[in-house]
């Protein structure tokens, strides 16, 4: 299934076997401040981990910075279309790199959160996490509603 993109945000592409609906998305907040992200570190990724405090919010890292394993779980693919490769990138156009956000779950997590549609969003305030849009003073958040 391909990816697809709205005004109101982008929606992620549908990576687990056996299903035909994306199950995570991008506000149009959220997308906005993750172009940014990508232009200032490269490459970039999400895990939820379910953790208390702040470990139960989306963690943005550049990619390969946070390690999965069989005990995560990839709910989705989030594309912001093609762009600058990243920090002090000198090429565009068609040489531009499709920059694609893997969206990954603790499978523990994802026992919890499997009947769930997820959204992720942008608020002010800063968290006390490692996530990469700290530095900016807001934070991504998760939105959730039952998968239709």
């Amino acid at each position: 299934m391909s990816l697809e993109r709205f005004a109101d945000g982008v929606v992620g592409r549908v990576v687990i076997a056996g299903e035909t609906s994306p199950r995570v998305e991008l506000s149009p907040a959220a997308a906005t401040l993750l172009e940014r992200l990508w232009e200032a570190h490269g490459p970039l990724m999400f895990h939820q981990s379910g953790g208390c405090c702040d470990g139960s919010a989306p963690m943005c890292y550049p990619a390969g910075e946070f390690l999965t394993s069989g005990a995560d779980v990839l709910l989705g693919e989030l594309d912001l279309g093609r762009g600058a490769a990243g920090p002090d990138a000198s090429w565009t156009g068609s040489e531009a790199a499709t920059r694609v956000v893997p969206f990954w779950m603790s499978a523990e997590q994802f026992a919890y959160w499997r009947h769930t549609h997820l959204t992720v969003d942008v608020v002010p305030g800063r968290g006390s996490g490692f996530s990469v849009e700290a530095p900016e003073g807001v934070r991504f958040l998760i939105r959730s509603r039952l998968l239709e």
